[in-house]
């Protein structure tokens, strides 16, 4: 039964707010610095030994050019000065060679007392030249280093000594030069991947974000429904799903609150209706003392209809309960209810409408009576509603036809008319409440009320496909419990 009752406080739920101190698009951007970084890194650790690396064999090519000219010179007749100016223009203090088993000192000035480092060329790895680049640049002071590589001429190697701090100072101000670079090009990639996540990503779902706690605020309105983009990616889909799922929400809550409405419109004409009825009650039990032979036929019929309404009204609204009660079945004549539906249905003094019968003689139907009644009189109401849009001129192929019969232990029957049938867009949600089939008038409960009777007593309604109009059929098994208590009583007897 549908009740009213008050509104109980409820502790009102904090709402969803958009933080815009640190969203997605900030996380993203203080993410992509570091990782810039760190590519910078990489790049800038081989890029220091390979300019150190560089650095060394430009001072090797100008010593095999200064070896050329000093080697080709009579011994002796190159002047010192000569020899100073030469060494300083290649950045060295010593220039030798190794000719055979010989070891010859072409030229010097100001030799160190010792060498601080020996950089082979020849036999150079990346991983050592990568550590030496490093403790070159953590070192301090001006130490000699002695670089070896080949020498084109006929000689087997070349010997320089150059000084550490020239070559520190030029390494400096290359990582100097490097971190302004790595710096303009994090900034600028961040600045790009930020604008293009921000773009591609961050806002569609600050969108999804903004609609889901806007559709929060007030969920039965369909003005908050997202309108989805026509992306194709996850982000589309998510859209598309969520304007789905929110409308059939709003569909939803719209439904309940039709529902929340009409108990409550039942509930206060409930008391009145009853009262009535009740006084319609005894005037029909005073109308079958009356001797009109019309008057006994019809006066028995009267009080069934008044005692169902009645019954109706306790009930304020039987689809507005949680479920039905539960069927009071037994084995009973169909006909006689068949025979009943058709008077209150109207059809007995209609002409315009054909009623045909078909049920087999005797068919009896596990059921209760008056649920049986409800579902055939609401299917048969709505067969008579789909024929009133019919013009008189089809007033010969204007039916509704019902059929029994029984196989097995499963008893079926089907409720069919010759009108337009029921539209494809109705299908779906047919069994549904207030999913009428687009007749004006129509409350969209009937066929509702009748399925859930139907499978109170373990059956199955459904829509014919293929049939001319609408075909119903409805199908009833018997009880199992039943027949096992019939074979114990044979079986006793």
């Amino acid at each position: 039964m549908v009740s009213v009752t008050d509104e109980q406080p409820t502790m009102e739920r904090p709402r969803p707010r958009l933080s815009r101190r640190l969203g997605l698009s900030g996380k993203l951007l203080l993410l992509t610095i570091p990782l810039v970084m760190i590519a910078e890194i990489l790049i800038y650790v081989p890029a220091i030994a390979n300019f150190r690396m560089n650095r060394l064999n430009d001072r090797l090519a100008a010593a095999n050019t200064a070896a050329l000219v000093l080697d080709a010179a009579p011994s002796g007749l190159v002047p010192e000065s000569l020899a100073r100016q030469i060494l300083h223009s290649i950045g060295a203090r010593a220039v030798a060679i190794k000719m055979g088993q010989q070891r010859r000192l072409l030229a010097s000035t100001d030799l160190p007392q010792g060498i601080a480092h020996d950089v082979d060329m020849r036999s150079l790895t990346v991983w050592s030249a990568i550590i030496d680049s490093f403790e070159i640049m953590l070192e301090s002071g001006n130490q000699a280093i002695r670089v070896i590589g080949p020498t084109p001429g006929g000689g087997q190697f070349i010997e320089v000594v150059i000084d550490e701090a020239p070559l520190r100072l030029a390494m400096y101000r290359f990582s100097s030069n490097l971190l302004v670079v790595s710096l303009i090009i994090a900034i600028l990639t961040a600045a790009l991947v930020y604008l293009a996540l921000h773009f591609l990503f961050v806002r569609p779902m600050r969108r999804l974000t903004a609609s889901l706690v806007d559709f929060h605020e007030n969920p039965e309105s369909s003005a908050r429904i997202i309108v989805p983009s026509h992306r194709g990616d996850e982000i589309g889909v998510a859209e598309r799903e969520l304007s789905d799922m929110q409308r059939d929400l709003v569909s939803m809550l719209h439904q309940k609150s039709r529902l929340a409405a009409l108990g409550l419109a039942v509930s206060k004409i409930n008391h009145d209706l009853r009262n009535l009825l009740a006084s319609s009650q005894l005037l029909s039990d005073q109308l079958s003392s009356v001797p009109d032979p019309r008057v006994q036929r019809f006066a028995p019929k009267l009080m069934r209809s008044l005692e169902r309404a009645i019954a109706f009204c306790q009930s304020t609204l039987s689809y507005g309960r949680a479920q039905e009660a539960s069927p009071d079945r037994r084995m009973m004549l169909i006909e006689p209810v068949v025979t009943e539906v058709r008077e209150s249905a109207g059809l007995a003094a209609d002409a315009s409408i054909t009623w045909i019968s078909a049920i087999e003689r005797g068919l009896t139907i596990d059921a209760d009576p008056d649920q049986l009644f409800r579902v055939l009189l609401n299917l048969v109401r709505n067969a008579a509603q789909a024929l009133e849009g019919r013009t008189r001129s089809d007033a010969a192929t204007m039916q509704i036809r019902i059929t029994g019969r029984r196989e097995g232990a499963v008893a079926i029957v089907e409720v069919s008319d010759t009108g337009p049938g029921v539209p494809t867009r109705a299908r779906d949600h047919l069994f549904e409440a207030f999913q009428t089939s687009g007749r004006p008038g129509g409350s969209g409960l009937g066929l509702a009320i009748a399925a859930e009777l139907v499978r109170a007593h373990g059956g199955d309604i459904h829509l014919v496909e293929g049939t001319i109009g609408a075909t119903f059929r409805i199908v009833i098994p018997d009880r199992p419990v039943e027949l096992l208590s019939i074979r114990n009583e044979r079986a006793r007897a």
